[in-house]
């Protein structure tokens, strides 16, 4: 028992508790310590300087140059103060990672010595190689200059000893190579369409901002075997791996007592994530073993996607402490629950109200059906665009498997509120209709004076479920940044809004009264919505089929999905209301579609080697050893005995050779595909290539792999199983 596999297991099995030190304070007096939010810009900055700050926060006033300098002062004393050495610009390139280039406070003068020093223009710009990143096209490798530059609205913080700064990343040009940019710009675009809404209702009513509260699911794995699995370490997922005999099918993990040593991982960075502000507030077990998941209380969305993104580097970073390897892949195991990222949507206004739950008053439930009818009008105009944000390979394995939403787009609200829209979809504005019962849905139509709050039940299977007062985004992968999905929703739902006020106006110019306008445009949508609305079960074989009646698309794979984002109705929604231009949403096309092709050209790699050079010598092995002891019986048995007692052996024999020898064919055959793809110079052509050619080999190759992992002697298997991968404390 000496072979890589073992000696990781015995590692693994060695493993005790990490204690966490946890400061001897309240979580409440650390919680934000290393962000330079309200408290410390009051104590750190001149009077004048905290004022435009809040007011670039609040009002989006642009900061002038004297009074960066100002802030870059008090920034970087507090920063020291809290033993910062080093600061840098934190941005969101389209890697979907973070990245960053320190550069120290410390400058040297004149006698050997050196000052700290930080200036407002440090703050406020700074010029990171653009052509070093993902661009598609935008930018060339000898056209490098890019900027970042500060968003005042996501407070600075300090990790490892170094004062990062949230910025957007923009090429020299102007465009955005980053995430932050558009979703700045998606976000300012629903503030003024829902505000001008919400005027039919409350003049008070000034400012409107999306919120997100994120779900982050994700596994954890010993890194001992972690490390003994190359497919892990190179792709994220395994690549191979026969079912083990227990795994989620007793349902007994779900909500279940958490083990010593993952809550003390979890404890600590808890511990980190709430000294940088980051509300993380819910921690339990997940229905897959060794899968779990952390939510944190709403927060504002471009806040939010930043602590998201924050909170994933912090279960890296604490995980290794700890002995442990976080897994964010979509589908790490095959067969057992993969990890998503669920993103709560919801709106809120200045006067504290959330647009999307359900009020007490026939004016704040006309405005309540509003925002939910031209939310689900949105989604329903929009749906291929929402599937192509989601699409990636490792959302390809995940959605429609194992309790995760079927890649077909449609919206969940519930038996009450489905009524009461059937309700006004038939109804004729004279007719009075009232609902029986204490439900309070309706009486006397149209007047509406209550909904209950919690008037759905929560639709596991729905990619886009409304769940009392928000949208919960179901379908997006756990790997993924918020922001895509984030920059999405609330674009479509403000150009609904938009085009929703001007048809309210146009009647309104006509004379008709403003509530029955409101009423008449609210029936017309959900007439045209009514096909993407489903209350039942999205993961049986009856929806696939009424969803195809209805029209709905059912984009499979990633290539075929993000064929939505260079669509004409795509380039108009972002052109025309300024968050990206049609070159910007070509490049982000060109750049996932290379990221597509570059994780399944890796994977290729991956199982070729360990199929060739791990697999096959060891089944091989255990092949000559039967061979072997065999040929010992046939010396040692008459013949008629030993044809009876040799016939196991022998099948066992043939199986392996048929096992080995279809992996080589396969193999061979992958290979081969992947040479002509690799010949095709466009990125299109080339990424459907490696979908429909060389990833269908694939799951043939797995097949025979996992076959031999039952027949080889569990001794030589080289690769940790997934009873040790999903059990191992």
């Amino acid at each position: 028992m000496d072979n890589i596999r073992f000696t990781a297991l015995k590692s693994a099995m060695c493993r005790t508790r990490k204690t966490v030190e946890f400061p001897n304070r309240r979580a409440s007096e650390y919680f934000g310590e290393l962000t330079f939010n309200k408290v410390a810009m009051r104590e750190f900055l001149t009077e004048e300087a905290f004022r435009q700050v809040m007011n670039a926060i609040e009002k989006g006033i642009k900061i002038d140059r004297r009074i960066a300098d100002q802030v870059a002062a008090g920034m970087k004393s507090w920063a020291i103060n809290h033993g910062a050495t080093h600061y840098t610009h934190w941005f969101l390139p389209l890697t979907g990672a973070t990245a960053e280039k320190h550069d120290a406070f410390i400058d040297p003068v004149e006698g050997g010595t050196g000052i700290e020093k930080f200036r407002g223009i440090e703050l406020t710009q700074q010029e990171p190689d653009a052509s070093s990143f993902p661009s598609g096209g935008i930018r060339s490798t000898f056209e490098a200059r890019g900027y970042t530059a500060w968003d005042p609205t996501s407070p600075a913080f300090i990790m490892d000893r170094t004062l990062c700064i949230p910025t957007v990343f923009v090429s020299y040009t102007g465009e955005a190579l980053d995430f932050k940019t558009p979703l700045l710009r998606a976000l300012y675009a629903i503030d003024k369409a829902a505000v001008d809404v919400c005027h039919y209702f409350d003049k008070d009513i000034t400012k409107v901002f999306a919120t997100l509260g994120w779900e982050q699911e994700y596994f954890l794995v010993d890194e001992a075997l972690f490390l003994a699995r190359p497919d892990l370490m190179l792709t994220g997922r395994t690549l191979f791996g026969h079912s083990s005999a227990k795994d989620q099918q007793l349902e007994d993990h779900y909500f279940g007592t958490i083990p010593q040593r993952v809550i003390s991982f979890m404890q600590d960075f808890e511990l980190e994530a709430h000294r940088l502000g980051v509300p993380v507030k819910t921690r339990h077990n997940e229905v897959a073993p060794n899968q779990f998941e952390c939510a944190p209380v709403f927060e504002e969305a471009n806040l939010s996607v930043d602590h998201n993104q924050l909170l994933m580097h912090l279960l890296d970073k604490v995980a290794k402490r700890h002995d442990f390897t976080v897994l964010l892949h979509e589908k790490p195991y095959a067969g057992v629950n993969g990890s998503g990222k669920h993103n709560n949507w919801s709106l809120m206004t200045n006067t504290g109200e959330n647009l999307l739950s359900p009020g007490k008053t026939t004016k704040s439930n006309l405005r309540f059906l509003t925002i939910l009818v031209n939310t689900i009008k949105a989604v329903h105009d929009h749906a291929d665009l929402i599937r192509a944000i989601i699409a990636s390979p490792g959302n390809d394995h995940r959605l429609g498997a194992n309790e995760a939403p079927p890649a077909i787009i449609s919206a969940f609200i519930g038996t009450q509120l489905t009524q009461l829209l059937n309700i006004i979809e038939k109804s004729d504005k004279k007719i009075k209709i009232s609902t029986e019962g204490d439900s309070g849905l309706l009486k006397n139509f149209p007047k509406i004076p209550e909904i209950l709050l919690d008037n759905t039940d929560r639709n596991r299977t729905s990619p886009f479920a409304f769940t009392g007062n928000k949208f919960e985004f179901r379908a997006v992968g756990s790997s993924h940044t918020c922001a895509p999905a984030m920059i999405t929703i609330n674009l479509i739902v403000a150009d609904q809004l938009k085009k929703f006020k001007a048809e309210v106006d146009g009647l309104i110019e006509k004379k008709v009264k403003k509530e029955d306008a409101i009423f008449q445009v609210l029936k017309q949508y959900i007439i045209e919505s009514k096909n993407i609305r489903f209350e039942g079960n999205n993961y049986g074989d009856e929806w696939m089929k009424e969803a195809a009646k209805r029209k709905l698309s059912n984009f499979r794979t990633t290539p075929e999905a993000l064929k939505a984002l260079i669509s004409t109705k795509t380039e108009k929604l972002f052109e025309d209301n300024q968050v990206l231009s049609k070159r910007e949403l070509e490049a982000r096309y060109e750049i996932r579609l290379e990221n597509y092709t570059k994780k399944i050209q890796i994977e290729s790699r991956v199982l070729g080697d360990l199929s060739t050079n791990h697999i096959i010598p060891i089944a091989i092995k255990y092949q000559n050893t039967l061979i072997e002891n065999v040929k010992g019986l046939k010396q040692v048995l008459d013949y008629q005995t030993y044809g009876k007692l040799s016939h196991n052996q022998m099948e066992t024999i043939t199986e392996i050779s048929e096992h080995v020898d279809k992996i080589k064919t396969y193999v061979h055959n992958m290979v081969e595909e992947r040479k002509i793809a690799n010949k095709i110079e466009e990125t299109e052509p080339k990424a459907d290539a490696y979908c429909n050619k060389v990833y269908p080999y694939f799951d043939k190759i797995r097949y025979h792999v996992d076959k031999l992992e039952m027949l080889v002697d569990d001794e030589l298997w080289p690769l940790p199983k997934y009873r040790e991968l999903l059990f191992m404390r």
